[in-house]
């Protein structure tokens, strides 16, 4: 039977790499594969001549694809099967799942257990205020398989929380949920530096004020 897989880790931990890779794994084996991505990650996309936008799923190391946009509306067991009838698929994957609503991480169990179709799941646990993502909560609750792909902090220790920075190198601990950034904006921190480097700014964490 197929299973909702979830493959999480800090940024920098090489998930997009991994996704890619596992891609690349199946289509070696004869297996045609469904790569989609949030359409709120659009920082790699690109335009062509005629102006038709790409979503490109792009690593750290070079590794890149082109994949399916999904917007949080769209029903992705459906979409899936709709495309099926044109191509057949036998695995989707996500990336940057983290950016999923609750209803289409339901969508995509459905799609492995009603429908014995694989699906892999690649993405954060946590925003900069480490406080879970709506989608990457959901995939703790009902994925099958989960499993952490580890990085290093600065430090040494392992990588945990994904500390947002501004312009001027500053830890930031307020702001929207989602800020769409790279290696400019983010880095993979043990919580202990995060913590630290929070303290020696002069800010507070809000699970601290009590």
């Amino acid at each position: 039977m197929a299973k909702l897989y979830f493959k999480f880790g800090a940024m920098g931990s090489s998930k997009t790499a991994q996704a890619l890779m596992t891609k690349f794994n199946y289509e070696e084996k004869g297996k045609s594969v469904l790569l989609i991505k949030p359409s709120t990650d659009t920082r790699d996309d690109t335009v062509d001549e005629k102006g038709n936008i790409h979503t490109i799923v792009r690593s750290r190391i070079g590794l890149f694809q082109e994949a399916l946009a999904i917007g949080k509306d769209q029903n992705i067991r459906q979409l899936f099967h709709q495309l099926d009838e044109e191509q057949h698929r036998d695995v989707l994957i996500c990336d940057e799942c983290q950016f999923l609503t609750p209803d289409q991480v339901e969508q995509m169990k459905d799609l492995a257990d009603l429908d014995d179709i694989p699906v892999l799941c690649f993405g954060l646990r946590a925003d900069f205020q480490t406080k879970l993502f709506p989608g990457s909560k959901r995939l703790f609750e009902i994925a099958d398989s989960i499993t952490e792909i580890k990085s290093v902090c600065r430090c040494g220790r392992k990588a945990t929380v994904n500390a947002r920075f501004d312009d001027g190198g500053r830890i930031i601990v307020e702001g929207d949920q989602v800020v769409l950034g790279g290696n400019d904006r983010y880095e993979g921190l043990c919580y202990n530096c995060y913590r630290r480097m929070i303290k020696e700014s002069g800010q507070v964490l809000k699970y601290d004020q009590a």
